[in-house]
């Protein structure tokens, strides 16, 4: 991978605005593409799409000012790819190698060094955004468009669609230690995190990366990682043919090349690749190495939903129907102890993947802010679970019981999820908790005329 250049951005560009102006007047605007990391139904309309072939590149890195202007249909792989070339890497690198840069803007993303860098967009410096009426407007924290800066992130496209961004990298060393801590319950392991971020620092070693896993009530683990350039005591293994998340149960320490660690959850797609039987050795003899990635396990659940194949095992078999339970939500840290709890009871599956974060301190581009679709509260720490797999639930399944129950509880601790996936709320309850009145002002702004579908009518099953 390379950089593709500003004259092959600024063609790609006039390439995407010719698509917009070959749109018909009643035509939805929506993007032409076949791949996604969202696990919410979508709309299936074969209308034409905005082209974007030509905006999945990295345009410039600037080594000096740690920055890089990026093309929105980057993939995390490749954006790395290029800035690891110059000992850099993005304040924060979602887990999974197919997100892409504007997708985790205009969504959100989450890893370890969001404990002390917050989500994607915070460090995003300018960005040039399409909007629903066919301009394309450079916004940035303090221009005329700071209004849509600040509604962009979690706005999943509702707001028009980010063709260029420019963002803040850190310098990264070769290697990542890893020390994995053991907590025999949720309190201990908060009290832990909450040292962490004041911190930085557990048992007198630096910590650059901060991420865990909830096994079960008396089983937690936080990762401690740590940038080191000293290779003592690295391993073979890249975790494709080994499973990373069992490694966390097994291993007190353990050394990543630093690509490694930033896609250490992707070949697994955390542990969800148990589902086509990969945790048998048997089976992942079989399985090619390259298709061991998260984007070739997401498209084969597509195929599977599309056609409906569990379910009719499982009406075959006699069992309950079973509900898809696909959630990440951000609870403040006190209250995690309460969520997993209370998850244990009405939910019932582990592990549960458990990452800290807190907006960014004003110390540096992004920081300091409020974001007008996502608000968390400046100061305050709150921990990501993330939990993705099916409970038996019966015939009540296609109303999404537990997914719904999870909502509320979320709700009930002041806490928010993420939309990647299915959700529930009300019009009333989400305008509260995504501000959409804020939404629609900037909405009005920028897409007078609806073109664009609203983030309510994104996100929300209706039904």
């Amino acid at each position: 991978m390379h950089t593709v250049g500003a004259a092959a951005h600024a063609a790609a560009t006039d390439a995407l605005l010719a698509s917009y102006a070959a749109l018909g007047p009643g035509d939805p605007v929506r993007l032409a593409k076949r791949t996604s990391n969202l696990f919410r139904p979508r709309d299936a309309t074969r209308a034409p799409g905005l082209d974007v072939r030509g905006l999945g590149g990295v345009v410039s890195v600037d080594p000096a000012g740690r920055t890089a202007d990026v093309q929105g249909m980057c993939t995390y792989e490749d954006l790395v790819d290029v800035t690891l070339a110059h000992g850099l890497i993005p304040l924060v690198v979602p887990q999974l190698r197919t997100i892409t840069l504007g997708g985790a803007v205009t969504g959100l993303g989450i890893e370890s060094t969001s404990f002390r860098n917050g989500l994607p967009h915070e460090s995003v410096l300018e960005m040039d955004v399409l909007t629903g009426a066919g301009e394309i407007v450079t916004a940035t924290a303090d221009n005329e468009h700071a209004d849509l800066f600040a509604a962009f992130p979690n706005s999943y496209g509702s707001l028009g669609y980010a063709t260029r961004l420019r963002i803040a990298l850190e310098p990264v060393p070769a290697w990542a230690a890893l020390r994995h801590v053991r907590f025999d319950d949720a309190h201990r392991l908060v009290e832990a995190v909450e040292e962490i971020v004041a911190t930085r620092r557990w048992e007198g070693e630096r910590v650059d990366g901060l991420d865990g896993v909830a096994f079960a009530p008396d089983e937690l683990y936080l990762t401690l990682a740590r940038w080191t350039n000293d290779p003592a005591g690295a391993r073979p293994s890249t975790y494709v043919d080994e499973i990373y998340f069992r490694s966390v149960q097994e291993r007190a320490t353990d050394l990543l090349g630093i690509a490694d660690y930033l896609w250490r959850w992707d070949t697994d797609w955390f542990w969800c690749s148990g589902a086509f039987g990969l945790h048998d050795p048997r089976v992942r003899r079989l399985w090619p190495a390259s298709k061991r990635r998260s984007d070739v396990y997401h498209r084969l659940v597509a195929l599977e939903r599309r056609h409906g194949v569990v379910d009719r095992i499982d009406r075959w078999r006699k069992r309950p129907q079973r509900e898809r339970v696909i959630q990440d939500v951000e609870v403040p840290a006190e209250r995690l102890p309460e969520f997993l709890s209370w998850f244990d009871e009405h939910v019932g599956m582990r592990p549960v993947w458990l990452c800290p974060l807190r907006l960014r301190e004003p110390d540096g581009p992004g920081s300091g802010r409020t974001w007008t679709a996502y608000p968390l509260e400046a100061g305050r720490t709150y921990v990501n679970a993330g939990f993705w797999g099916t409970v038996p639930v019966g015939p009540e399944a296609p109303d999404a019981p537990v997914n719904r129950a999870v909502e509320q509880r979320v709700h009930e601790l002041d806490g928010h999820k993420s939309l990647y996936s299915e959700a529930f709320y009300d019009p009333e309850t989400f305008d509260r908790l995504y501000d959409g009145p804020a939404l629609a002002r900037v909405k009005e702004t920028y897409d007078p005329d609806q073109r664009l579908s609203t983030l309510y009518a994104k996100a929300v099953r209706r039904q």
